[in-house]
């Protein structure tokens, strides 16, 4: 979330307005669910658990429910439930390959921690 101070010309007084930055999916994140999914979608959820509090759910599903946002391009989708979507405001999914393995990746800025593995993250909200 990024926080802007409008200030009046000749006033003391100011607005301060709380803006979220959308969630960014990168062109390899969508072409590798295209290469692989067999019409499925990507899900990407967050949940409470993991060894720094919560951990990223990803996996491939048939079907979205009724509150998934849902992101699209080539026909390849992610579907990401309304809760979890707040937890990954400005963050970005892509898709890693690398010598020891590929996968998923999330590049959180709202975390404030993560295990090594990069599946479990801690959450500071700024009230």
């Amino acid at each position: 979330m990024v926080s802007i101070l409008l200030l009046s010309i000749g006033s003391k007084q100011g607005i301060i307005l709380n803006l979220k930055i959308p969630l960014k999916i990168t062109d390899r994140a969508f072409e590798k669910i295209g290469s692989t999914s067999d019409g499925k979608m990507l899900r990407v959820a967050v949940k409470g658990g993991g060894c720094s509090g919560f951990q990223y759910v990803i996996e491939l599903v048939e079907t979205q429910n009724k509150d998934d946002q849902v992101f699209e391009k080539s026909g390849n989708k992610v579907v990401i439930d309304k809760i979890s979507l707040g937890f990954l405001s400005g963050a970005e999914i892509d898709f890693t390959n690398e010598i020891i393995g590929s996968r998923f990746q999330i590049n959180n800025p709202n975390a404030t921690s993560s295990c090594g593995c990069g599946t479990s993250f801690s959450f500071s909200p700024k009230f």
